[in-house]
């Protein structure tokens, strides 16, 4: 698949360089702010709509320990579970909710966010090609930003090393959909469906560049898709199960017979670390590339303490013990300092050779594009 055909994020694509480069020297002030902080807000909370595995138990314990505030954490596994929640509420009962890089399009006629003041967070923290996304995907009306980038990562290929092995050196998004390994394959349907289409495209069942030009309009968007369902409903019969969330994917590789699976970073790198037999890797076709983020409901409620709650995500040494124990990636600048060689060995293993400059962002999504995706994935989940 030719380069130019990909979307890019924003203005500059995501490398390990441009995530790990530089970090801020925080002053003797800073220093002291957490005992002010926590006699200012003792007994004060905060509720948080996020993916649930995104807030690690230390971090939480940290978080509150260092400013008084108690985290109410809510956790969902897909961008529909938040955005259904904010219509069914009309953006009451959360103070950060956590929609991916790609879902503005969506979000900015519901006008169910506002804007950060931006004088009250500091960007230069993290790094400025996701911080762009807010200012240029997530700048509703001209208000300013209504994003700001939490964690990064990809969905890719993971698998049982001591079951199955990938040919030629590198995994394939049709490997889950392989005879080969029939009834022990996993995927979530929609970004499933979307990466067999990327491997259509390499085996000539697809043109190149069909996927990324069926987000331009439903015209497009349509013959593309219909080949695309098809191809997978003949090919239903060899996936063993399809997953919605972080825990769904860890209990398949463990415990439900599945040896391969197309699924996010975070779950298969972290059973990685605690020494399962688990490997992930971007495919030969190019992980998929998102970065998730914060976002504030204009029902929140407690306003110091989402800012003090960002405040403490952008600290480097916060960030890098995060990441260290769910696996995925921080746009925090230096936050790989502060995590341990076993993370640093996972990026390498997950990111071989070019595969950092061969991501596939997630393209802006269009309110059209997601109704009809749904039509197909459902027509896909029914047969």
């Amino acid at each position: 698949m030719s380069k130019k055909t990909k979307p890019s994020i924003t203005t500059k694509k995501i490398t390990r360089r441009t995530v790990v480069k530089g970090a801020a020297v925080a002053s003797a002030g800073a220093l002291a702010a957490p005992m002010v902080i926590k006699n200012a807000l003792a007994a004060s909370e905060i509720n948080i709509l996020m993916w649930s595995d995104y807030l690690p138990e230390e971090f939480i314990a940290d978080f509150t320990s260092s400013t008084g505030i108690k985290i109410n954490y809510t956790g969902i596994g897909s961008n529909e579970e938040i955005i259904n929640k904010m219509k069914a509420s009309k953006g009451q009962g959360f103070d950060i909710v956590s929609p991916t890089n790609n879902q503005g399009l969506e979000w900015g006629p519901l006008e169910l966010l506002q804007p950060f003041d931006l004088n009250k967070v500091a960007l230069d923290k993290a790094n400025p090609a996701m911080t762009r996304i807010g200012d240029t995907d997530w700048n509703f009306k001209g208000k300013g930003s209504h994003w700001l980038p939490h964690i990064w990562g990809t969905e890719g290929i993971a698998w049982r090393t001591d079951k199955w092995a990938p040919t030629g050196g590198a995994p394939s998004y049709g490997d889950v959909w392989s005879d080969a390994n029939a009834g022990k394959t996993m995927g979530r349907p929609h970004s499933m469906m979307l990466c067999a289409g990327l491997y259509m495209e390499t085996i000539g069942e697809l043109n190149a560049g069909d996927m990324w030009k069926a987000y331009k309009s439903e015209t497009e968007m349509r013959p593309v898709w219909e080949k695309v369902t098809a191809w997978c409903i003949a090919r239903k019969k060899n996936l063993k199960l399809l997953w919605n969330d972080a825990d769904t994917q860890k209990n398949g590789l463990l415990n439900e017979g599945v040896i391969v699976g197309q699924t996010w970073d975070g779950p298969p790198l972290a059973l990685k670390s605690a020494g399962e037999p688990i490997m992930y890797q971007a495919p030969k076709e190019g992980s998929m590339a998102w970065v998730d983020g914060m976002a504030m409901p204009v029902g929140a409620k407690n306003i110091d303490e989402i800012y003090e709650f960002i405040k403490f995500s952008y600290e480097a040494s916060k960030a890098g013990k995060a990441i260290d124990s769910h696996g995925y990636n921080s746009p925090v600048l230096g936050a790989d300092k502060f995590a341990g060689d076993t993370y640093k060995k996972n990026f390498s293993d997950a990111y071989p050779g070019d595969s950092l400059a061969n991501l596939n962002p997630w393209p802006p999504q269009a309110p059209w594009y997601a109704e009809i995706r749904t039509e197909y994935v459902n027509k896909f989940k029914s047969s």
